[in-house]
């Protein structure tokens, strides 16, 4: 890939590798680690993507990929300076209280819900394009993002609870 079109890609996607590696490893530090591998092996990488929806289906894909090796590395283990989830700067992103408490109940998700619908609603990825990227089936990617919804409902009724009374549910 030639210096320009890299640039190019690694302004436009960096914020989205990151976020998808943040879903993962929900450390920022650890995010950033995993985004610049995933631009490095961009610059690297002697592939000719077809067009700008393949260029952004593969950098997905290797986000995810990277992240997950993250989360199987044996030295993850050691590490003791993973971020609670109330110190994660969510200003960056320029998110809305509102959406700011969605993302933050998002991340409260099993990842397995929480890479599907941050997929489909951050990146406005369809069942289809998510099931390819991922290489899952349709029907698996529909019925997590249905039960990703719920989730995210319970998740989300839990924190207005909190909100309104001040006490923490019994369930939390």
């Amino acid at each position: 890939m030639d210096t320009e079109r890299f640039q190019q890609a690694a302004e436009r996607y960096k914020d989205t590798i990151f976020r998808i590696a943040l879903n993962y490893c929900k450390n920022c530090t650890d995010a950033d680690d995993i985004t610049q591998n995933v631009l490095i092996r961009c610059y690297k990488s002697n592939k000719a993507f077809d067009s700008e929806e393949h260029l952004r289906n593969w950098l997905i894909r290797v986000a995810i990929n990277e992240s997950k090796r993250w989360l199987s590395s044996p030295y993850r283990a050691f590490l003791a300076n993973t971020v609670e989830l109330d110190q994660v700067q969510l200003a960056q992103y320029d998110l809305e209280p509102e959406e700011s408490r969605l993302y933050q109940a998002l991340m409260t998700l099993p990842a397995k819900y929480r890479i599907v619908l941050y997929m489909h609603y951050y990146e406005d990825y369809s069942a289809a394009q998510i099931a390819a990227v991922l290489g899952s089936r349709v029907s698996t990617i529909t019925t997590r993002l249905s039960r990703g919804r719920a989730c995210l409902k319970q998740a989300l009724e839990r924190c207005e609870e909190y909100e309104r009374t001040g006490t923490v549910p019994k369930d939390l």
